[in-house]
């Protein structure tokens, strides 16, 4: 009884693997964008975590980052490009093991449909070097009703003095 329950949840978990971490050919790769990189120069500037995610879509496992804790007074930046895209004044704890956030900064991200894994979602992207950042969703908090649903390993935090 053991092995097969063993068996069963290593088949759940092997199932589950392709959506976590490696990704697909990025649904922004024909637009233009102000920064701009190489493949071999993104390998350089990116690890291979931020790499999978960044440029391939991919999608870090939840409760993994610790941007899903951080509390303090900031910005949430592109880890691209740097490009400032939410503020801790809009995060919320979604419950959903990644950092969400119900707006982002006035111009600082796009979104393209994303048809992967046979569903349609919102896809976000950095504004300035297309860097991929996470999915928006319907369901989020009042004002907005978003939840920005974004990859920890896609960001770096700026903390503001107060």
């Amino acid at each position: 009884m053991l092995k097969r329950r063993l068996l069963l949840a290593g088949a759940g978990i092997a199932a589950l693997a392709p959506f976590f971490i490696r990704g697909t050919k990025p649904a922004v790769a024909d637009e233009k964008f102000a920064v701009t990189h190489t493949d071999a120069e993104w390998h350089k500037l990116l690890t291979s975590d931020q790499y999978a995610v960044l440029r391939e879509e991919g999608t870090e496992y939840p409760f993994s980052s610790p941007l899903l804790h951080e509390e303090r007074k900031g910005n949430f930046a592109c880890a691209g490009c740097e490009l400032d895209a939410f503020s801790s004044t809009t995060k919320f704890d979604s419950g959903t093991g990644w950092p969400s956030f119900w707006a982002p900064l006035d111009g600082a991200v796009g979104t393209t449909e994303d048809r992967s894994y046979g569903m349609v979602r919102s896809a976000v992207h950095c504004s300035r070097c297309g860097s991929h950042l996470g999915h928006v969703f319907p369901d989020g908090p009042k004002p907005t009703g978003l939840r920005y649903c974004m990859n920890g390993i896609a960001m770096k935090f700026h903390e503001v003095s107060a």
